[in-house]
């Protein structure tokens, strides 16, 4: 399991890559700098601070969030070698409940852990054409986390981001060993049917608590 420091740190990270860049932005520092300016805002925004108004706060969140990371990426690379015992449509709806399971639990979390952190870019570095990592670290009072963003640019031209490394910690090789060992047991449908519950727990955890829920 993920430390839970590391993990409020990636909920802090991940929804701050949940907006999309503009088509003008080509460099993958910009696709991550530009959108951040924006997250924080919204973070920090006074008409979110009520506690009623988090659900109108995740949804706007929610409603930019697909566009900006490459969700298929992240469940391939997150389940590796037994991507290929998946059917087509295994596929389909593995990557569709685990992206809607990744963006309610950062957001979740996000919410309630984001604490005026500041955000320095380091530089990015191309080990391919296609291939990006940008690099910057997380000030959170006296303490410094560097974090890396690693990014695919896509047959459109748009760089995404398809894993995100905190103090070494990687968000999906994390979820990769928690898979392999679920599918090391199970068929790809009975993952996909754990991570359906998974969903609806969240659902109604955040019905419960007056958020709406993707």
């Amino acid at each position: 399991m993920i430390p839970k420091r590391i993990a409020g740190l990636l909920a802090v990270v991940v929804v701050m890559l949940m907006f999309p860049a503009t088509a003008l932005c080509t460099e993958p520092m910009a696709v991550i700098k530009t959108p951040v300016d924006s997250v924080i805002a919204i973070l920090n925004d006074p008409r979110y601070q009520a506690a009623d108004t988090h659900a109108a706060q995740r949804d706007e969140i929610w409603t930019i969030v697909q566009p900006m990371f490459d969700f298929e990426e992240i469940a391939k690379r997150s389940v590796a070698r037994n991507w290929s015992d998946f059917s087509d449509a295994e596929k389909t709806a593995f990557t569709d409940v685990f992206a809607q399971f990744l963006g309610n639990t950062y957001i979740d979390k996000i919410q309630g852990e984001y604490h005026n952190e500041q955000i320095v870019y380091l530089g990015q570095e191309f080990y391919a054409d296609t291939y990006a990592e940008v690099k910057t670290k997380i000030i959170r009072e006296t303490v410094e986390i560097p974090v890396n963003y690693r990014m695919l640019k896509g047959a459109g031209g748009q760089w995404k981001v398809y894993d995100i490394i905190v103090e070494g910690v990687s968000l999906v090789k994390n979820y990769r060993t928690q898979f392999a060992t679920i599918l090391s047991k199970d068929k790809p449908a009975q993952l996909i049917q754990r991570l359906n519950e998974k969903l609806a727990e969240q659902r109604k955890r955040l019905a419960e608590n007056g958020k709406n829920q993707n």
